[in-house]
């Protein structure tokens, strides 16, 4: 994060876009032995970093539940 704070850019495997979800929206993807973690983050315009939400990954792919609360909350964050 303190690299995205400096304006530098992450990639993968970091690192990615997830457009299915929003304009501007990327997921930073950790791992350590307790499992896989999503960190969901925009980066509007202004190019502030609004980290939208954090989750443990437990599925092949994002549960709904996960991209429609980052939906409602970057509704409330523009």
């Amino acid at each position: 994060m303190a690299r995205l704070d400096a304006g530098l850019t992450l990639s993968m495997p970091l690192s990615r876009s997830v457009p299915s979800i929003g304009r501007g929206m990327y997921e930073l993807r950790l791992k350590d032995r307790s499992g896989a973690y999503r960190v969901v983050y925009a980066i509007p315009r202004s190019g502030m970093v609004y980290v939208v939400h954090a989750f443990k990954k437990t599925t092949e792919r994002t549960p709904l539940r996960h991209v429609e609360l980052v939906r409602r909350r970057l509704k409330e964050v523009k």
